[in-house]
Parts: C-alpha cells; structure tokens; sequence
C-alpha cells in the first residue's frame, strides 16, 4: 500500500518522461501521433487500476487513520518532510482524479484537440495527473504547497496551445490569477509552519491550533484562504473561471471543473479547519456570505446566458454554473459541522462527476454543429437534439438533472446537507445569520433548476423538420468516456453511504483536534 500510493503520485510523471521520447519500434502502430496517444491511455489507466487497487485494500473499518504512509526526511534545516499518506477524505479524490484523467486520455486518442504536438498534449495531462494526485495526498504544507502549484503549468499550455477563440487572454488570466492566490497562500503556509515548528500537517492537525496565538491563527487563514478561494473559485475571486473554460479544449475543461478546483475546498477541510480552528471561527460567517453570494450570482448569470438573444456560451453558462455549486461546498464548510463538512466533500465529487460530463456532452455538441452558441443552436435551425441525437440529447437532459440536485441522483446529497449544516453552525457562530444564509443558498436551487431546464429546452426540444441535417449520435467511444460518469452519478445519489461512510469519520477526527 506504501508503495503504491508513492506509485500513484510519481507514476504519471515517469510517464510524462516517456511521452516525450520515440516510441520503441513495433509501438508505434499507424504513426508516432497514435502511439503517444495509446501510451497516455495505457498510463492513466495503469494509474487508475493502482488506484481502485489502493481502494481496495484500503481499512474501511478505519477511515480516519492514515493510511499507505510514507514519511522521509527531505529537507531537515526546515524539517520539511516526504510525507504522503491517505484517509477517507482524500481517498475519494485521489479516484476521482484518476478516473477523469483516465477517460480524457481515452476520449482525446479518438478527438484529439487540434494544437501543436500531440506529445506535448499528452505530457502535459500527465504532469497535470501527478500534481492533482500529490495534492490530495502529501501531508507536508511545503509539499502541499509544491503539487498545489505544479499543475498551473500544464493547464496554462492546454489552454493556449489546445484552447479555442480568446485562448491566450484566457490562459493568462488564469495564471495570474492563481499565481498571485499562491504567493499569499505561500506567506500563510510559512506563518504556520515557523510558528508552529513543524510543516506536518498530520502533527498541526492534532494540535489543532494549540501552539498558535489567535492573531497568527487569524492572519493565517486570510492569506491562505485567499489563496485557495482562487483556486475554488469563490466569488468575488472567480472571474477567471469562465474565461478559462470558455477557451480550454473539452478535456481542459473537464479536468479544470472536475479536480483543480476541488484542490482549493480539500485546502480549507484539510488545513484551515484543523490546523487554525479559531481563525476559521472568526471567518466563517464573512466566507459563508461569500459563498451564497456565490451562489445567487452564478446562477443570475446562467439565467442571463441562457435568455434568448443574449448570445449566450453553452460552455461559459457551464463554467458559471460551477461558481455556484462550489459556493454551496463552501457554505458546507464555513458551518464547521461534521454534517456541513460531509456535505462539501459529497458536493466536491457530485461536481466533478455531473459537471464533468456536462462539459464532455457540450464538447461534442459543439463538435457537431461548430457553435456552443445557445441562439444558435435553440434558433430555426438548431440542435432539437431529442430529435436529431436521442441518446445525446438523453445524456444531456440527464446531466442537466443531476446538476439541479434531484432526488435519487449525486447533486442533491451534498447541497442538501450543506444546507443542513447552515442550519444548525458550530458553537459560538450566528445561528440567525447561518439561518439567512441558509434561505438565500435555498433560493438559489430554484434559479439552478430554472436556467438548467431552459437550456435542456432551447437545445434539446425543438422541431427538425426545417433542416434535413442528420448529425452522429453518440459514438461507441463517447460512451465509453461518459457511461461511467453517469453511473456513478446515480450510485452515489442511491447509496451516498458508500462515500460518507469513509468521509464522516476522518471529519469527525478533523473536527475534534485530531481525536477519533
């Protein structure tokens, strides 16, 4: 288990390395190009099997402990130390992101995004896999801090060298953006770490605070929460988002949606609400503000994107759409109760299994009619994809769904108990004020209903008797891609127990300074 972990982590870096050198002979099937695109799937696959390898032996009798730890000296002037390790909060983020690299890495060796080097693309997933991987299971705040920004890199170039219209604006509004989020983030990492004496995340966890003054525990959650609500993205620090996605090619915006941004809400459960617990206690109700602000206003914005005439972008609706899902992940964990931190991280893998599929659905859209424009494809000669593409348009309406929060399908468990977190916040917070927040979070349900069964109803209803165009439904590897995000989006929506039987425990751990 030790090993494999370490496996996980370093694996798709070894295979980055490789991508990049001549395939051996007899490899190279019809040309170099298929070749490397094989060798992406056949790593990211290899590092999916060694994850669910790891799930499977994984104690779940014990989920708060950590597990397949490896902890070497690394730098001991600092005491910074090689140590990885997982529990039940991390675990289910370590499979997601090995899952969703897996099946970009499949859908690209079929739609490759049109760009320079198709050795380039896949090196730059895999260097992307392995930062995303590391961060969800070192357990050092400098390491932390390294894989937290290792995967800038990777999504900068898919974005301006794979991206579409406005790409090289997007791409640097990213960068800048979440760079400047580190450098802040890097200060209060620092503050931490020589206040403390230790980098051990493991050790400040079962501290939980004690060795730190208020003022230090104050100033440190400002400048690393800053850093992460970037990363998340939390209004009014989102503006980024829509850009980037809008420009990133398909796969770009799967994984940007499906596991980058869930790099900034893991921070906060697993730093700031153990390690400073009375800086979080101050923040909490000015983060809970943020994040139903978040809310409304993403949705005020897909509903604006979504009206007739306002040329709105099918994928930019989808990239606002995600500013206020995640503000519910955050009002989760501003009510700092095991129920609304169990809610943010079953949110957190709703969202990166629906909104992952959202974007490889409108990808393929937009690969058949040439626009994600929403008039364009709701106009006379629009999609009417119930029509045109059944299974498609299926697909889509299904997505559309689960993203809302219905009953019975993965969106509705973690909205629903963040919202019960809300209800009831940890001692010492404003009941009233959670109890607003609450109403407003609440109301932004409805408008998340209302803008998504406008667009299932512009894209997918209409009459195709006025065009005689016949597109291609779904392709055998699109399902291939897609059928096991919509499976898991109704397993876990049916029996969320099986994730928040390994969540509650390690939250619960958290919570209590480190004591199960």
């Amino acid at each position: 288990m030790q090993f494999l972990l370490a496996f996980v982590v370093v694996g798709p870096l070894i295979g980055a390395v490789a991508a990049l050198l001549p395939a051996p002979p007899g490899l190279k099937g019809s040309g170099p190009d298929q070749a490397v695109l094989r060798h992406g799937v056949t790593v990211t696959g290899v590092i999916l099997l060694a994850t669910l390898v790891l799930a499977a032996g994984f104690d779940h009798d014990h989920p708060s402990k950590m597990q397949a730890t490896t902890d070497i000296s690394w730098i001991p002037a600092l005491d910074v130390r090689i140590h990885l390790g997982i529990d039940g909060i991390s675990l289910p983020l370590l499979v997601l992101t090995a899952l969703l690299t897996f099946l970009c890495a499949l859908y690209s060796y079929f739609k490759l995004p049109e760009g320079p080097s198709p050795k380039a693309f896949v090196a730059l997933i895999l260097v992307l896999e392995s930062g995303t991987l590391a961060t969800f299971a070192v357990l050092d705040l400098i390491l932390f801090f390294l894989a937290f920004e290792m995967v800038l890199i990777p999504m900068y170039f898919l974005i301006a060298r794979w991206g579409g219209a406005g790409r090289q604006a997007a791409a640097w509004k990213f960068i800048l953006y979440t760079l400047l989020g580190s450098v802040v983030m890097l200060l209060g990492l620092l503050l931490i770490g020589l206040k403390s004496g230790t980098f051990d995340m493991v050790a400040l966890a079962t501290d939980n605070g004690r060795g730190l003054t208020s003022s230090v525990q104050v100033t440190a959650v400002l400048a690393i929460g800053l850093g992460l609500a970037v990363k998340t993205p939390m209004w009014p620090l989102h503006s980024w988002l829509p850009d980037a996605h809008t420009a990133a090619p398909t796969v770009g915006s799967v994984l940007l949606a499906g596991v980058l941004l869930k790099m900034g809400t893991y921070g906060f459960v697993r730093i700031l609400l153990p390690v400073a617990p009375d800086g979080m206690h101050t923040f909490a109700p000015y983060l809970a503000a943020f994040a139903v602000a978040g809310i409304v206003y993403g949705s005020l914005a897909c509903l604006a994107l979504a009206r007739p005439g306002a040329k709105g972008d099918l994928k930019r609706l989808i990239a606002y759409s995600s500013v206020g899902h995640m503000g519910f992940v955050l009002l989760g964990i501003a009510s700092m109760t095991p129920t609304g931190v169990n809610g943010a991280l079953f949110a957190n893998i709703a969202h990166g299994l629906i909104t992952g599929l959202l974007f490889f659905l409108v990808g393929a859209v937009k690969d058949r009619y040439g626009t994600a424009d929403l008039d364009t494809l709701a106009g006379a000669t629009g999609a009417a994809l119930y029509g045109r593409a059944p299974r498609l348009g299926g697909l889509l309406a299904f997505a559309a769904i689960a993203s809302l929060g219905l009953p019975g399908l993965a969106g509705f468990w973690g909205e629903m108990l963040a919202l019960f977190g809300a209800f009831d916040p940890a001692a010492g917070l404003s009941r009233p004020a959670f109890l607003t927040y609450m109403s407003i979070a609440a109301f932004g349900t409805l408008l998340t209903a209302a803008y998504l069964l406008i667009v299932v109803r512009r894209v997918c209803m209409g009459a195709t008797r006025e065009e005689p165009r016949v597109i291609a439904d779904v392709q055998s590897y699109e399902f291939a891609a897609w059928t096991p995000l919509a499976a898991l989006t109704v397993l876990a929506g049916l029996w969320p127990a099986v994730l928040l039987g390994l969540t509650d425990p390690a939250v619960q751990k958290l919570l209590a300074g480190g004591k199960s």
